[in-house]
Parts: C-alpha cells; sequence; structure tokens
C-alpha cells in the first residue's frame, strides 16, 4: 500500500464537464488561485455542444483537456485518472469551487498521518445564493468510516484528494452506475482503511440548478441498494461491517419497494420483492 511517503507529491486535478461553460472558469479559476499549484489540470470534456471548447481553448491554454462522446461522469473521472501522470488525483466537480489553501492543507495534513491514501474536507452548501445549514446526517468524520458512510454519501469528490494506488487496489467509479457513483467507491474504500478528515471548509458546493444528478433521477436509492448488493457478495467485509450494510441495504430497499407500490411500478414491485425475500432468507440462514 503506498501513501505520502513518496518524497515529491504530484497533484493532478481531474475536472468531468458536461455543458458546463457557465460553471466550469469559476472551478477552474478555484484551481488557478491555489496556494499550493496542482502539477497538472485536466478537463474530461464529456461530449459537451455548449461553448466549453471554445471557453478552454480561448481562456485556459494551460489546462489539458481530453474529448469523449458523452458518456457520464464516471467514465469522464475514469478517462482523466486513467491518463493523469500525478501520484495525488485531486476531485473537482465542474460546478464547485476550491477554496484558496485547498490543496496546501490537506498536504501538510498528509504529511503529517502519511499512512493515509484518502483525504477529505468539510464544504460550504450554497443554494440559489443562500448557505444551506447541512443537517445532522451529513456530518462527515475521518477514520474507519464505513459504517457512517452506508447511509448516504458523506464524502464529496471536489473534497478529496487520493492516492492513484487506491484505483489500481479497489477499482475505479463504476461506469454502469448513473448516480452514486462516488457512494459506490467511498464503500469499498473505506471497507479496507481509514481515511483522514479536515474539519474545515475547504470547498464551496452550488446547488439550485437542473442538471444535477440527484434532479434527473426518481428514487436514488435504488442505485445505492445495488452498490451495497454488490458489496455484500463480495466477501470482503469484516463481520460487523457486514451486518451493517446488509442491515442498510434492506431498509433502502424496503422504502424503495414501498415507493414503487405507491407509484404502481410492477416491475420494479416484483423485482424488489424478491431481492427482499433473497436477502431475508440469507439473513435468517
Amino acid at each position: 500500500m503506498a501513501a505520502m511517503s513518496d518524497l515529491n507529491p504530484r497533484i493532478s486535478v481531474i475536472i468531468p464537464s458536461h455543458n458546463r461553460a457557465h460553471t466550469l472558469p469559476r472551478a477552474l479559476d478555484s484551481v488557478l488561485a491555489q496556494t499550493r499549484s496542482a502539477e497538472e489540470i485536466i478537463v474530461i470534456d464529456d461530449g459537451s455542444d455548449d461553448d466549453t471548447p471554445d471557453l478552454l481553448a480561448q481562456h485556459y491554454p494551460q489546462v489539458r483537456v481530453i474529448q469523449q462522446t458523452n458518456q457520464g461522469v464516471s467514465a469522464a473521472r475514469n478517462r482523466g485518472i486513467e491518463q493523469a501522470t500525478g501520484n495525488w488525483i485531486a476531485l473537482l466537480d465542474s460546478d464547485d469551487e476550491w477554496h484558496p489553501n485547498k490543496l496546501q492543507c490537506q498536504l501538510e495534513a498528509l504529511a503529517a498521518a502519511p499512512a493515509h491514501r484518502l483525504i477529505h474536507s468539510d464544504e460550504i452548501w450554497l443554494r440559489n445564493g443562500e448557505q444551506i445549514k447541512q443537517m445532522q446526517k451529513h456530518g462527515k468524520q475521518g477514520g474507519w468510516i464505513f459504517q457512517h458512510c452506508l447511509p448516504m454519501c458523506v464524502i464529496s469528490p471536489s473534497t478529496t484528494m487520493i492516492h492513484r494506488s487506491v484505483f489500481d487496489d479497489i477499482g475505479y467509479f463504476d461506469e454502469d452506475l448513473p448516480a452514486c457513483e462516488d457512494y459506490d467507491l467511498w464503500l469499498r474504500l473505506t471497507a479496507r482503511e481509514p481515511v483522514l478528515y479536515i474539519d474545515q471548509a475547504l470547498i464551496t458546493k452550488y446547488g439550485g440548478h437542473a442538471d444535477q444528478l440527484s434532479a434527473r433521477f426518481w428514487g436514488m436509492d435504488r442505485f445505492r441498494i445495488r452498490a451495497l448488493e454488490r458489496l455484500l457478495s463480495s466477501d470482503t467485509l469484516r463481520h460487523e461491517d457486514l451486518e451493517a450494510a446488509r442491515q442498510v441495504m434492506l431498509k433502502k430497499a424496503s422504502i424503495y419497494l414501498n415507493g414503487a407500490r405507491k407509484r404502481g411500478r410492477t416491475e420494479i414491485i416484483t423485482e424488489y420483492e424478491a431481492l427482499l425475500q433473497r436477502w431475508q432468507t440469507e439473513t435468517e440462514a
């Protein structure tokens, strides 16, 4: 397991973007304003048909641009990670903004705790220009946080810096998940090792726009259920984590099934009744 013992940390920033010419400059400017510069900035243009190509060519010649047909955020991130030359990967969504000391603070924290391969931080949420107070369930932590990550995603990709050896060990973002792909990756990682956390807001997230994934999909928990099912079948969880993951999966599946019944989604009802029966039988065995 490689970690911060790398004598010369080299940071590659990965920014996936699809038709975000209106927010991408804010994200890029926040990277360029860092007190500790990144060695490489990569924008994966995921099939944009807005002004993104011209914007990047005219105003950000120092940025490495990778263009691909629209394949989704997981494929875009994965392409950037594969092409990156850095030993540390710093993710940034194209509608988020780093604070100027983000990279410097994280490198200093990693230098003091060199065994960690993922570091994340707190964040500020803005929606329609107003700051949103985070609920207790959204609270972030460091250490062995697998069970804390089970209910929902509590690590924001834009807050993270990840040693690239992580992807060699546990794989990349799941390109078959149209959403909750970060939830899936963090569970695979936190089941294996602790993470480092800085209790300081180092990014600002901007919500309230229509092209956010959470606004496009009904029943987001179905993607988390899929991730949990696969993890439960992998034989990689410690006993206490296995039971906790099974209980969360059963709870989420029950809630999703009730929602499908209210909406008369026959195919979903059949699928999730069978899922619940299968896992409840295994639990009782």
